[in-house]
């Protein structure tokens, strides 16, 4: 059994199920909501994208995709089927990258469900279309360092409800960690050296950069390290449990 076995279980377990449908309406209502709203998108004419529509996914993600990932691996150990996947031909870590890329499939559709918006920017001006490209890499980024945290969460508890508090707690404060207005309340009270450790934690710095359509070598390397970090430490606990 392969990492592709496993993921078309997911994908296949996401889609008889209306978890997935429900997740992807809500963000598609959240996403255009707050960008014809909030964003004010009409008014402000804003043909990258940066402000009116890509700004407010991370706050959408950090509550929206723990609840995609949370029962990763809680829902196994609650009904004891991990012991069971211990017994197939798989390994550990095809197994945590299959189920990775299952909730990181679900993502990449809602994001690909907004297609209307770009459609819309184009009818109505010029816009660089290679920035808005490099805005919803970015957003699918961010998306899935919130999906490993959440997935590393769900290796320690058998309680969703744990896991997803915990993870959407984690993916809080790192949305929250580079958020300018935060960051300059906390620049008061602490030392630069801190502040500047902390903003690292962030997304914001991160994901910025891709918004505005820079492709900087450091950022893709901070996102795929942390991801890849989140997935070796779930790997080390479900083996330690395996075992």
């Amino acid at each position: 059994m392969s990492s592709l076995t496993i993921y078309k279980r997911e994908l296949t377990s996401y889609f008889a199920q209306p978890t997935a449908y429900a997740i992807i309406v809500i963000f598609l209502a959240l996403s255009m909501g707050l960008t014809f709203s909030f964003g004010s998108f009409m008014r402000v004419g804003d043909a990258s994208l940066e402000w009116t529509f890509f700004f407010w996914h991370p706050w959408i993600f950090m509550l929206l995709a723990p609840a995609v990932g949370m029962k990763l691996w809680a829902d196994e150990q609650r009904t004891g089927t991990i012991e069971l996947l211990g017994t197939f031909p798989v390994s550990t870590w095809s197994a945590i990258v299959g189920k990775f890329l299952a909730a990181a499939t679900v993502w990449l559709v809602a994001l690909l469900l907004t297609f209307p918006i770009v459609i819309t920017v184009n009818y109505l001006g010029d816009p660089d279309n290679g920035a808005i490209l490099a805005g919803y890499l970015g957003s699918f980024l961010v998306c899935c360092t919130f999906l490993a945290i959440t997935m590393l969460v769900s290796a320690c508890t058998r309680d969703q409800v744990v896991c997803l508090i915990v993870s959407v707690a984690i993916c809080v404060t790192m949305v929250l960690c580079g958020y300018d207005d935060f960051t300059r309340e906390l620049a008061k009270a602490t030392s630069p050296t801190a502040v500047e450790a902390i903003i690292s934690f962030g997304v914001w710095d991160h994901f910025r950069s891709l918004n505005r359509g820079l492709f900087r070598m450091q950022d893709l390397v901070w996102f795929a390290s942390f991801i890849f970090v989140c997935l070796l430490g779930t790997s080390a606990i479900l083996s330690a449990k395996r075992a």
